[in-house]
């Protein structure tokens, strides 16, 4: 895996997590909607680069 693509996928996971935990903490649902959103595409990204890894071993 890329160190870069890695660290973007990273970086969208905590991202997203921390909206979704704010959005709980203070009832805002769109903010929390926006978290699980943000953090399921780092994890995509996640597992699309993982996937290219398997292919190129």
């Amino acid at each position: 895996m890329s160190a870069n693509e890695k660290a973007k996928a990273k970086k969208e996971q905590l991202t997203g997590k921390v909206k979704k935990e704010a959005g709980r903490a203070v009832g805002n649902e769109s903010k929390t909607a926006e978290g699980r959103t943000k953090e399921s595409k780092g994890n995509l990204r996640g597992a699309k680069e993982k996937a290219k890894d398997a292919f190129r071993d």
